[in-house]
């Protein structure tokens, strides 16, 4: 494990993104801010749960099709998130020891928490940037010490994006992103809907941004976040609910989900 940090403060009494998401997963790694910010998103959409649960299982899907059928073995994950069950690194080394994975997020606890759990297997390489999004030329600039941007790389933004309320600057973090990675890597985003269970999710994303000190959240419909994409060739099938991307099986395909969701390959 190898990493950057850049000193930022740390209230555990203003809820952090990071940590409501860990709450909704059932994770202990939160503070009484983000359990009650979780409890009153909660009561205001309750399938918010299983639409955590369904990001997280899109995610394993998404790297596990990467590594074993398209020979990715490097992945740029943006927006880590606390460590849980089925990691970036740990679903890309099951196939392929030897990849390689940068994590970033810009939570103090979810960098007391990499370094800690989030451990590489010997053939491989985990390293995480303590960043934001935002600062898109620093995290490419810190991730180029671990991974090698003259090969396919795969850059991971799960429930990243619409904490970006721009649109233009959503878009324009999206274009350096592509614009740095080679032909043949990959694109996977996952992205609240604004058209999706359309009333609960509005005052779902109102109350918890009454919560949060910095970030702003927002949905947007599936005709946006295709957006997203122009200029990618979108991996079947398309831009769909996250629990309808390459689904186990009929029932995971049907579970409750908030979520868009694709992958794409730059040509």
């Amino acid at each position: 494990m190898s990493g950057y940090r850049r000193e930022r403060d740390f209230d555990p009494n203003v809820a952090h993104p990071a940590r409501i998401y860990d709450y909704w997963l059932g994770g202990k790694d939160n503070f009484e801010a983000d359990r009650v910010a979780g409890e009153e998103t909660i009561s205001a959409y309750p399938g918010i749960r299983a639409s955590a649960r369904a990001n997280r299982a899109f995610l394993v899907r998404a790297v596990r099709h990467l590594a074993a059928e398209q020979g990715i073995r490097q992945f740029l994950d943006i927006g880590t998130g606390l460590p849980t069950a089925d990691n970036t690194h740990e679903v890309a080394q099951s196939v392929a020891p030897e990849s390689r994975i940068v994590y970033v997020d810009n939570d103090p606890l979810v960098l007391t928490h990499a370094r800690a759990l989030l451990t590489s297997r010997p053939e491989g390489v985990t390293a995480y940037l303590d960043d934001d999004v935002r600062d898109v030329g620093v995290i490419l600039d810190q991730a180029a010490e671990t991974l090698d941007f003259g090969e396919p790389v795969a850059v991971m933004l799960l429930a990243i994006l619409h904490y970006i309320p721009d649109l233009h600057e959503a878009r324009q973090i999206m274009a350096r992103l592509i614009g740095a990675i080679p032909p043949g890597s990959y694109v996977v985003v996952s992205h609240a809907a604004s058209d999706i269970d359309a009333d609960e999710m509005a005052e779902m994303i109102r109350r918890m941004n009454e919560h949060l000190a910095e970030a702003s959240h927002v949905g947007r419909t599936r005709a946006v976040v295709a957006t997203f994409f122009d200029g990618l060739d979108l991996v079947a099938p398309g831009v769909v609910k996250v629990t309808e991307w390459r689904p186990e099986s009929a029932a995971d395909a049907a579970g409750q989900t908030s979520l868009w969701g694709g992958v794409a390959r730059k040509p």
